[in-house]
C-alpha cells in the first residue's frame, strides 16, 4: 500500500484529494494530514509517507519552510498553489509537480498517477534539495533537467544555449555537455528570459553571456563562446542587435 499526507490550510482541499483518492486508487491510503507548517513537519516524521500534498502558502509559513526543516526528503512531493507565479516559475525549475487551486479532479488524478509510476526517492530528493537552493540563492539559479535515463542539475549561468529538435530540447553547456529532454524549446524559453537568455530563432535560444559577436554574413547568425554558429531569423534580428547594444553599453 503506498501512503499520503495532505498538508493545506484549506479543508476544502483535503475533501476534494480524499474523495479522488478513496474513489480512484485503492492502492493509496490517505494516512494522515495537517493545516499548517508546524503540524505539517511533525506529520511526515511520524509517518513517512510515499507521498506528501503540500500547500505553497499556509498560515505559519510557507511550503519550503517545512521543507527546509526536514533533513530527508523521503517522498513523492506535489504541490498546491493558487497562482503565484513566484512559486511556479521555482517550482518548475526544480521538474516537480504541482496542483493549481482552484483544485481540478482530472489533474489530480493525473498527478497522483504520475506519483506512483515516478515513486524514485533518490531522485526526487535531488529535486527538492535544488529547490530549496534556489530559494536560498537567487544569483545561482539551478536547473533539473530529467533525460529518459538520467536527471541532471545544471546551474542556469552554466548553459551556453538551447536548440529545439521537434518535441525535444538540446541544451549545451560551458562543460561540454549536451542534455536532450522531452520538453519544447517553447517552455524553457519562458523560464530562463530573466536570466539573459533570448530567442533569436524558431530553433535556438541563446545565453547573452556568451555571445562572442554578431555577423551579418549568410543572413545574419552569432558567434558563441564555443565557436558555435548559431544563426539569427530574420524576424529576431533588431531584438539581438538592441541586447547586444544594451550589453555592450
Amino acid at each position: 500500500m503506498i501512503t499520503a499526507v495532505i498538508i493545506d490550510d484549506s479543508k476544502t482541499s483535503h475533501d476534494i484529494i480524499t474523495n479522488i483518492v478513496k474513489n480512484n486508487f485503492n492502492n493509496i491510503d490517505i494516512i494522515d494530514n495537517a493545516f499548517d507548517v508546524k503540524s505539517g513537519i511533525f506529520v511526515i516524521k511520524k509517518n513517512n509517507p510515499d507521498i506528501v500534498f503540500l500547500d505553497v502558502e499556509m498560515p505559519d509559513g510557507t511550503g519550503f519552510d517545512l521543507l527546509k526543516n526536514l533533513s530527508t526528503h523521503n517522498f513523492k512531493l506535489i504541490f498546491i498553489t493558487a497562482h503565484q507565479e513566484y512559486a511556479i516559475n521555482a517550482i518548475k525549475f526544480s521538474a516537480l509537480d504541482y496542483l493549481l487551486k482552484p483544485l481540478d479532479d482530472d489533474e489530480i488524478c493525473l498527478a497522483i498517477k504520475t506519483a506512483v509510476n515516478k515513486i524514485k526517492k533518490d531522485e526526487e530528493q535531488l529535486k527538492i534539495k535544488t529547490f530549496i537552493e534556489n530559494h536560498e540563492n537567487n544569483n545561482q539559479q539551478k536547473i533539473v533537467l530529467k533525460t529518459s535515463n538520467n536527471v541532471f542539475v545544471l546551474t542556469v549561468s552554466d548553459i551556453i544555449r538551447c536548440e529545439s529538435d521537434n518535441n525535444y530540447t538540446v541544451f549545451y553547456t560551458n562543460n561540454n555537455e549536451k542534455i536532450m529532454v522531452s520538453q519544447t524549446l517553447k517552455q524553457y524559453d519562458n523560464m530562463l528570459a530573466k536570466y539573459n537568455f533570448i530567442r533569436i530563432h524558431k530553433s535556438h535560444l541563446v545565453n547573452t553571456k556568451y555571445i562572442k559577436q554578431y555577423s551579418k554574413k549568410n543572413a545574419g547568425y552569432l558567434l558563441l563562446a564555443d565557436n558555435t554558429k548559431v544563426p539569427v531569423s530574420v524576424r529576431k534580428r533588431d531584438i539581438v542587435l538592441n541586447t547586444l547594444k544594451n550589453i555592450n553599453n
